[in-house]
């Protein structure tokens, strides 16, 4: 059974090679009247001409049409974009913000003498809170400045 569906298969397939040639062949052969067909030949040629023309204005109006719409998707991209590091940097900001509050909330509870702390140990504690403090607040300028800078 199976010899037989792949000797039809076959078989179809070389019919239809067969004939796609024949109409090749018929189209290619001189099977009109000379004369006829310089005729249509002069009147092909006439609306070519025509059609061409009439396309080129449609051709140019198409392409202008094109190119203004890349630059209407050119401008809202650049839009987009300005809109989108807009928002990049007062998240920063935000952040940079957040980071500084939660630094000082910390920083005042540090510098508030505890009830068992001596004067002495309170004032070298605060000596050391105001430098890692400085340092803190320092760190937090430097985290930002570099964002800023890989921009």
């Amino acid at each position: 059974m199976k010899n037989i569906a792949k000797k039809i298969i076959v078989y179809s397939m070389v019919g239809m090679m067969q004939v796609g040639f024949g109409t090749s062949i018929l189209e290619a052969s001189p099977w009109q009247n000379q004369s006829e067909r310089g005729l249509q030949q002069y009147d092909r040629d006439d609306r070519d001409d025509h059609d061409r023309d009439h396309d080129r204005g449609h051709d140019q109006d198409r392409y202008e049409h094109e190119r203004h719409e890349r630059e209407r998707q050119e401008r809202e991209r650049q839009r987009e974009h300005e809109r989108h590091e807009r928002e990049r940097e007062r998240e920063r900001e935000h952040q940079r913000h957040e980071r500084e509050r939660i630094e000082n909330e910390r920083h005042e509870r540090e510098m508030e003498r505890h009830r068992f702390e001596s004067e002495r140990a309170w004032h070298e504690r605060q000596r050391r809170e105001n430098e890692r403090h400085e340092e803190n607040l320092r760190r937090i300028a430097h985290d930002i400045l570099d964002l800023i800078l890989d921009k």
